[in-house]
């Protein structure tokens, strides 16, 4: 099954993630089929924590790829993904 899930990449005591459509049974930093997004959780205000490519998330999505659960809130709250 394929999933678009988050992958850690920042450091200790500062994370950051990319958003990535992967094989489910991949590790969670492993090996993935494309980075569509980043996540930053500690972005100031005003700046932007959420950004991810809405054209790739639709077409991943048709190919009938699940969202994981923080990237299913994500693109929630997002009411542009919410459309595509």
């Amino acid at each position: 099954m394929i999933t678009v899930r988050l992958a850690r990449v920042g450091t200790s005591k500062s994370p950051f993630y990319r958003i990535v459509v992967t094989d489910s049974r991949a590790k969670r930093d492993g090996r993935h089929l494309e980075n569509i997004g980043t996540y930053d959780p500690r972005a100031k205000e005003g700046a932007q924590s959420f950004v991810i490519n809405h054209d790739r998330l639709a077409f991943w999505r048709g190919f009938g790829a699940q969202l994981s659960g923080e990237v299913g809130r994500l693109v929630e709250r997002n009411p542009a993904v919410k459309a595509a």
